[in-house]
Parts: structure tokens; C-alpha cells; sequence
């Protein structure tokens, strides 16, 4: 392994290079496409570090007269789409899950999720700085992802685990979604008819995300499934606590999503706002390619933004202006949690904001999902180019080289999740909880637009969210298992006892584990979207 690392070190010192840009921008359009199936079906959606490093690595090795920065600029372009795409599947589809005959332009979508790229990148260099240099925070994906550049890809056995499960889970979905041979779930009958709705997702994705996040937040995820669906529904449905299970079911999802605002909220309270001014306060250039400079013309790019917002979108001057200033805050947010423990709950940040803006101006329901929506995009793409901008300070790759392909990812990215959005949503028709696109997270921000099921769960689970953050435990996940379907946690957690399986019996292969659920993960998305795409042209 060391004599591969020291020869892609002797390769040219070029770092930004037109083939690292279209590579980038080309990777930047399958892991976008596979996110987008990924965030709508699972409601989850894990870091595509550890597969565009490899993709990365395994194309350039082969073109040759590489070098590990070369690689980093690559995969740091490769994996922007996919957080731009989750930003986009966790909240603007709320907009159909309240009204499936709701309108909203392909322009509207668009100029949003430009808007949150481009904020994202913006301020994420100004904080970058801060984050990585300063407090030196962990961002485990973003050292997972140099450590696998580091590391080679002698023989190439990576590229390999990595493209044949993709094959093998592409296969999978195309035999049990196109053909229909083999059932989308498997659940209990006989607990079902004790309202008990115990089952499982058969889904290679779903095992592979809860191998990629590893026991410790499956565990809590599948804790809060348990507390949900073992005990808060059939419990309090037998003992009178709820009426019917419709009853159990508005508490339960109440209660989840408070928990995660909660969360949201105890980062801003302690993590950001007494360290506001040391954020963001302008240092000069310490050298080249240290940092980013606080530009002068940024204030421009604001102003074009908002004006862009207003006029081409639903949003108002009020509420353009009013997100921006959203943006801001939680894009620090972002930065500091996923760089903490590798989680970044983006469409949490969108609802905090939301709920800001609720309580100074007037929103339309559509308004109110763009607005969610751009802080989502921003605070999704910001965490991802934290990790790459961790794993190019750990290779000393320039930081003004990433910034530009994040760019360049991020903006094709924004086209081609919002062009799989409406494939999505016109193959299936419909979005929201008990549909084939249950899209939870986008669910949960239209509880915020059209109204929470039970208001009191949510202020319980919101003062309990803040409690559990300050006592240093992943409410978040928690949050999370508490209201998606029982199915889709069942499946991660047998994912995550894999990895810790794995990890106790045979440490040496937890990397090949990471690179074979990243391919079942791109297999299974990938495929989706192919087969919503045959379903739309054939019921066009």
C-alpha cells in the first residue's frame, strides 16, 4: 500500500484539471440520481464518501499521471449532488404529501435549489477556516475519505467490491421492482392484528445504510421504532391512552419530529450563537490556499439571490432576505454536528428556519416549502464540503481547487435533482407516509406548513430534543426511528448489527464492509430511478 500512495505522490502537482472537473461533473450526475431514490425511499441518506473516492481513484489510476490531490478535487466535485439532492427530497415534497395536485414550476424548483447551492458554498467557505483549522474537528467521513485515497487501491479490489455489488443490488431491484418477483417488505401478520406493525424492508440500500452508520445510531434509530411501534401504539390503543391507532400514530410522529427540532435547536442555543462572532469573524490570509477569502462581492451574490427569489419563485422580498439570514446561521449549524458525529440533519435546519420566518410574515404554503427548502439545500451541501474540505486539509490540497468543483457538483447537481424529482413524483403520482415514496423527512416539514397531527407531542419531544442534546445523546436518531416506518429501521438496524459483527470478529475488513454498502446503495438507487423513468414514458 505504501509504494502505491508514494507513487501517485511523485504523479504531476496539478490539482484542478479539466478531467477531474468533467469526471467530477459526470459522477456528480449518477450519485445525484441515486440520492434523490435513496432520500425519498429510506428517508436516510449517508454520505457518498467512501464510493466517489474509490470511483475517483479507480478512473484516474487508470487514465494515469495522477495525484492524490488530483483524486481529492475529483471526488470532492462526485459527491456534492447527492446532499443537494437530499436537501431537495427532504422538504420540497411536502408540497404533494399536503395537496398531490399542488402546482410549483420546474423554474421555481430550480431557482431554489441554485439558491441553497450557492449559499452553501459561500458560506461554507467562510467558515471553513473555523471548523478545520481551528477547532479542528473530527468530520469522520471527510477522514474516511482520505484514509481510503491514502490507502490505494493496489490490484484494484475496491474498484471491484465497489462496481460488482453494484451490479448485484442493480439486479436485485430490477428483479424485485420490474419484475416483481420478489416482495418489496415482509411483515407480521399475527402482530399486525395486535397493532404490533412489526416487518422489514428487503432492500440491499437499507442494510448497506445501516452498515455505512454503524451500530451505535442504528441501535438509537431502531430504539425509537421500538418505543414507537412495540409499545406507544399497541400499549396506549389497549390502555385508552388513544383513541384508535390513526390517534397513536399523529402522537408518535409528533413526538418524533419534536425531538429532532429539539436537537436542532440545542445546537443553535449552545454550539452557535455564543460562538457567533468567532465564526465569523474576518481573519486576514495566514498564506496561499489557507482559506477562503471574506470577499467583498458576496454581499452582491446575496442580492442577486434574493432578487432571483422573488422574482422567479413563490418567495416574497420579506422571505427571501429572511432565509438568507436562515442560511447563515445553520449552515454554522451544519458544520459543527456533522462534523461532530458525522449526522447532518438538514431538513431539521429548514424547519427551525421555517418556523422563524412563520413568526414575522405572512407565508403561502408553497412559499413556506421553498423557503425550508433553500436552507436545506445550503445546510446539506455545507456538511459535505466540510468533509472534503477535512480530507484536502489532511492531504493539503488547495482549498480555492475544492471550492471549485464543489461548485461545479453542486450546480449540476441542483439541475439534475430537481429534473428526478418530477420523474419520481409523475412515475408514482403520490408521496407521503403508506406510499412507495414515503419521503419522511418531507413529511415532517409538512406537518410545519399544514399542521402538526398533535401540537403538545411536539413541544414535549422539542423541550425533551433540547434536554437529550445538552446531555451529549443522538435525540436526532431517536427522532428518527420514532416516525419512519418500522420496515425501513428494521432493515438498517440488521445493517448496523452487521457492522458491529464485522467489527468485533474481523476489524481488518470494516473498510470493504463500507465500500460494498456503498455499491448496494448506488445499485439500488440507481436502478429506481431507471424504472420510474421506463414507468413514466410508458404511462406517457
Amino acid at each position: 500500500m505504501r509504494s502505491n500512495e508514494v507513487s501517485l505522490e511523485k504523479g504531476s502537482s496539478k490539482q484542478l484539471t479539466v478531467r477531474s472537473l468533467v469526471i467530477g461533473a459526470l459522477g456528480s450526475i449518477i450519485i445525484t440520481t441515486s440520492s434523490m431514490y435513496v432520500a425519498l425511499r429510506m428517508g436516510a441518506l449517508p454520505w457518498p464518501t467512501i464510493f466517489v473516492a474509490v470511483m475517483s481513484l479507480a478512473i484516474l489510476k487508470a487514465l494515469g499521471g495522477t495525484n492524490l490531490n488530483e483524486i481529492n478535487v475529483t471526488h470532492t466535485a462526485m459527491s456534492s449532488g447527492a446532499m443537494v439532492a437530499g436537501g431537495l427530497a427532504f422538504t420540497v415534497p411536502g408540497i404533494w404529501i399536503l395537496e398531490a395536485s399542488s402546482e410549483v414550476s420546474f423554474l421555481s424548483l430550480l431557482i431554489v435549489t441554485l439558491a441553497g447551492t450557492i449559499l452553501g458554498v459561500v458560506f461554507t467557505g467562510l467558515i471553513r477556516r473555523y471548523f478545520i483549522e481551528k477547532e479542528k474537528l473530527p468530520f469522520p467521513m471527510g477522514v474516511a475519505s482520505y484514509e481510503t485515497v491514502v490507502a490505494g487501491d493496489k490490484g484494484g479490489k475496491k474498484a471491484k467490491y465497489l462496481f460488482s455489488t453494484m451490479g448485484a443490488a442493480a439486479v436485485f431491484v430490477a428483479v424485485r421492482d420490474g419484475l416483481e418477483w420478489i416482495p418489496s417488505a415482509w411483515s407480521s401478520v399475527r402482530l399486525y392484528s395486535r397493532n404490533i406493525f412489526f416487518g422489514m424492508w428487503i432492500s440491499p440500500m437499507a442494510v448497506g445504510i445501516g452498515y455505512i452508520i454503524g451500530p451505535l445510531f442504528t441501535g438509537v434509530w431502531f430504539l425509537g421504532a421500538v418505543l414507537s411501534y412495540f409499545f406507544l401504539i399497541p400499549v396506549g390503543v389497549a390502555a385508552g391512552w388513544f383513541a384508535d391507532v390513526g390517534s397513536a400514530t399523529a402522537f408518535k410522529d409528533s413526538l418524533g419530529i419534536g425531538l429532532m427540532v429539539g436537537t436542532g435547536v440545542g445546537i443553535l442555543l449552545k454550539g452557535i450563537l455564543p460562538r457567533a462572532r468567532e465564526i465569523y469573524l474576518p481573519v486576514k490570509s495566514s498564506g496561499k490556499g489557507s482559506r477562503i477569502k471574506t470577499l467583498r462581492w458576496i454581499p452582491l451574490v446575496f442580492a442577486a439571490i434574493a432578487l432571483f427569489l422573488t422574482t422567479l419563485t413563490e418567495m416574497t422580498l420579506v422571505s427571501s432576505l429572511l432565509t438568507i439570514v436562515g442560511v447563515w446561521l445553520t449552515t454554522a449549524m451544519a458544520a459543527s454536528i456533522t462534523g461532530q458525529s458525522g449526522i447532518n440533519p438538514m431538513e431539521i435546519f429548514g424547519i427551525i428556519i421555517l418556523i422563524a420566518v412563520k413568526s414575522v410574515a405572512s407565508l403561502g404554503t408553497i412559499e413556506a416549502f421553498l423557503v425550508a427548502g433553500v436552507v436545506a439545500v445550503a445546510c446539506g451541501l455545507a456538511g459535505d464540503v466540510l468533509n472534503d474540505f477535512k480530507s484536502g486539509y489532511l492531504l493539503k490540497t488547495n482549498p480555492r481547487a475544492q471550492i471549485i468543483a464543489e461548485t461545479v457538483g453542486g450546480v449540476i447537481g441542483a439541475v439534475v435533482s430537481v429534473i428526478v424529482l418530477f420523474i419520481m413524483f409523475r412515475a408514482y403520482g403520490t408521496m407521503g407516509p403508506g406510499t412507495e415514496l414515503p419521503a419522511p423527512q418531507a413529511y415532517a416539514v409538512s406537518t410545519m406548513v399544514g399542521g402538526l397531527p398533535n401540537t403538545p407531542a411536539f413541544f414535549f419531544g422539542l423541550m425533551i430534543g433540547i434536554l437529550i442534546y445538552l446531555m451529549k445523546l443522538p435525540g436526532m436518531t431517536l427522532g428518527i426511528g420514532m416516525y419512519l416506518p418500522m420496515e425501513i429501521s428494521t432493515a438498517a438496524f440488521v445493517g448496523g448489527v452487521i457492522s458491529f459483527i464485522v467489527g468485533k470478529v474481523k476489524p481488518k475488513s470494516k473498510e470493504t464492509g463500507m465500500i460494498v454498502s456503498s455499491g448496494l446503495l448506488g445499485g439500488e438507487g440507481i436502478t429506481g430511478v431507471v424504472l420510474a423513468i421506463i414507468r413514466v414514458l410508458t404511462v406517457s
